[in-house]
């Protein structure tokens, strides 16, 4: 296959959504050559597993000082030009005072100028992963208005201002990634659906530079198994409608089937991404579950809609022996209920 083809076929691809487990060697013994060799590892993992697009389990991101944040937030606005990252008394202070970010304590960073790209080089850590790819790859990047919530800003004093600066700057980096597959993840906007328009309008600007596949990760959250923002699909459908987006990579096994009833709205003009295993919970889907859940979201989608299943957000949080035992049981449902 072309490293550079996105999968034609089966009719439903497998694909997982981000991050891999902490790799115990490459904590003990951190060095560029192995995150090299543990990349290799996590891509070549799914591979062997069965699944059609791997990612590289941001390890692009990795910190051997923050390795538990898995670099969602922290890896970009440590390197965006603008943001102060040293944080004192007064920033966590005037950062608590707002309201929204109470499940936060300290901001990620302080703006206090123009956002720029600065030290942000997306496309060389796109492509030492995809040097060991040996095939097609995904490639994921955290939404613009996930990273403006998470910042204390001091410079543009406003939300929609600051997201956008965010999105120019990502924007302008995604034409030159090596991978078959861009996908932005948003896990905020899902329990402020107030602020939709502003979280569209940024993943929009990303969205439109992209040149190949390009997809959208929503979920509610993750952490130790714990769902961070409340809320539900139905009141994002505008919002999901309204995203230009080729696919959505959606959290549905851990949420209840109300849920998947409303996402029925979702138009017809963008392919569906159905999570099918709960990475919520050290429980191993087997085939028959993982396929059953795929001829739920069949029923509620109808026919040649569900394009993609995978996991509802990533592994980071799992020991690996669990989350490579999941991988396997996505790529098992998935030909249970193709009957291959």
């Amino acid at each position: 296959m072309n490293p550079m083809q996105l999968p034609s076929e089966p009719e439903i691809l497998t694909t997982t959504v981000g991050s891999y487990p902490p790799i115990s060697w490459l904590l003990a013994s951190p060095s560029e050559q192995a995150l090299i060799d543990a990349t290799s590892a996590v891509i070549h993992t799914q591979k062997r597993a069965g699944i059609d697009l791997p990612t590289d389990g941001e390890l692009y991101r990795f910190d051997p000082n923050h390795a538990e944040t898995n670099g969602m937030i922290d890896y970009f606005v440590s390197r965006m030009g603008g943001i102060r990252t040293e944080i004192g008394r007064s920033d966590n202070a005037a950062f608590r005072a707002k309201s929204e970010t109470g499940f936060r304590r300290k901001p990620a960073g302080v703006v206090e100028d123009e956002i720029s790209e600065g030290t942000l080089d997306l496309p060389n850590a796109c492509l030492r992963s995809a040097s060991v790819a040996d095939g097609p790859l995904k490639f994921t990047l955290t939404s613009p208005f996930m990273l403006a919530r998470m910042l204390l800003d001091n410079h543009y004093n406003d939300v929609e201002a600051l997201t956008m600066a965010i999105a120019e700057c990502l924007a302008r980096q995604v034409p030159d990634l090596s991978s078959v597959c861009v996908q932005v993840d948003e896990a905020n906007v899902p329990g402020s659906p107030e602020y939709a328009p502003i979280a569209q309008a940024g993943i929009n600007r990303i969205l439109d530079a992209i040149e190949v596949e390009s997809a959208v990760h929503l979920c509610f959250g993750n952490y130790g198994g714990q769902t961070v923002q409340s809320g539900e699909w139905k009141a994002l459908i505008e919002f999901l409608n309204g995203l230009r987006a080729d696919h959505l990579v959606l959290e549905l096994a851990h949420r209840p089937d109300s849920d998947l009833d409303a996402l029925r709205e979702v138009g017809d003009h963008v392919a569906i991404g159905v999570g099918v295993i709960d990475i919520k919970v050290n429980h191993v889907e087997t085939a028959d579950e993982v396929a059953a859940r795929i001829e739920n979201a069949i029923k509620a989608f109808g026919p040649g809609r569900v394009r993609w299943v995978h996991p509802d957000c990533g592994f980071w949080m799992l020991h690996r022996s669990v989350a490579d035992r999941k991988i396997s049981a996505l790529v098992a449902g998935r030909d249970r209920f193709l009957g291959s």
